[in-house]
């Protein structure tokens, strides 16, 4: 086995394990952010916490990010060496007689999410980094459902949420499979894991778009 084959054995290990990483990130996320819903009062003090607890923001968020920042330069850098490769580009690639459109989009659809994370970061991120390291405002644990539902309050920011979901949903319909996959899982249970991906890749960017959709129509009025 060539250096260059055993290098990109080992970028698709680290991207699936870092695609792994994001994913359980995804449902903690889910989980506070649908208590906004159902929960008002749960979803600030979840925010709360995470927002001023020190093993969250100095440990957690910092390996998030680097997390992030890994999964998608592995699937760029393994995408720019996949086009090198093809001496003859699709010369005996037939398009979808080969592969599915998913599997074939997958820089492209990764890319909008990894746009849509920097959206988000400006919105949610930045936001706290400046109330309480720039403005330097008081502790206020009862402030986040205020500030989240009147992010969702223009349109065309909560259709580019809707959007970006949607093209995450797609983008997990292949990859959450796909990381199990290259850690080379397959036994008697990998029907029931394939099964829990593509439930996955559907309720939760459908959850998120639920949430962004409710806040909109329902915003918080004085």
């Amino acid at each position: 086995m060539s250096g260059l084959t055993k290098s990109s054995i080992a970028r698709k290990v680290v991207m699936a394990l870092s695609g792994l990483f994001l994913v359980f990130f995804l449902l903690q996320h889910f989980i506070i952010n649908i208590t906004s819903v159902i929960a008002p009062d749960t979803f600030n003090e979840w925010s709360h916490f995470m927002g001023y607890n020190g093993l969250v923001q100095y440990i957690l968020q910092p390996v998030l990010i680097a997390g992030v920042i890994v999964h998608f330069a592995m699937g760029i850098a393994l995408e720019i060496k996949n086009n090198k490769a093809r001496a003859i580009k699709y010369k005996q690639y037939k398009g979808s007689a080969n592969a599915s459109w998913m599997s074939r989009n997958m820089i492209i659809t990764g890319l909008v999410v990894l746009a849509f994370l920097g959206l988000h970061l400006y919105d949610f991120w930045i936001h706290e980094i400046t109330y309480k390291y720039i403005e330097v405002s008081p502790e206020d644990p009862t402030r986040y459902l205020e500030e989240t539902v009147h992010k969702f309050e223009p349109f065309a920011r909560t259709i580019i949420y809707v959007i970006s979901f949607v093209l995450l949903s797609l983008h997990l319909w292949h990859g959450f499979a796909s990381s199990f996959q290259t850690m080379g899982v397959n036994n008697k249970y990998s029907a029931g894991i394939q099964t829990f991906t593509k439930i996955y890749a559907i309720v939760i960017p459908l959850g998120f778009i639920f949430i962004a959709l409710y806040h909109h129509f329902n915003p918080i009025t004085h």
